[in-house]
């Protein structure tokens, strides 16, 4: 039978490092707690003092991807709160007038 692979996002494997660094608690107490294989830990702590901001880039993407995805979720921000006003501008336009 096959095994699915977890995948960790940046941000996970980013957190676990520091809990490990800031509890003191060892790295198999904090693998235990955070459901992660052995080794990972040293694995990830290794691959981010080698690479710095540019470790665990996840699936292929690219700081340009990464723009454009912030992009895009600003723009969607921006057209909610238009959607939100419209709707507000509609309830209040289709009151009777007193």
């Amino acid at each position: 039978m096959k095994k699915n692979r977890r995948k960790y996002s940046r941000e996970f494997k980013l957190e676990a490092i520091r809990l490990w660094q800031a509890t003191g608690k060892s790295a198999r107490e904090i693998e235990d707690d955070l459901g992660i294989t052995g080794g990972r830990l040293y694995r990830w702590k290794r691959q981010l003092e080698a690479q710095g901001e540019d470790s665990f880039p996840g699936q292929g993407r690219t700081p340009a991807a990464d723009e454009e995805l912030r992009r895009l979720q600003r723009e969607l921000g921006i057209v909610k709160q238009e959607r939100d006003i419209l709707k507000k501008a509609v309830a209040i336009f289709s009151q009777p007038s007193k």
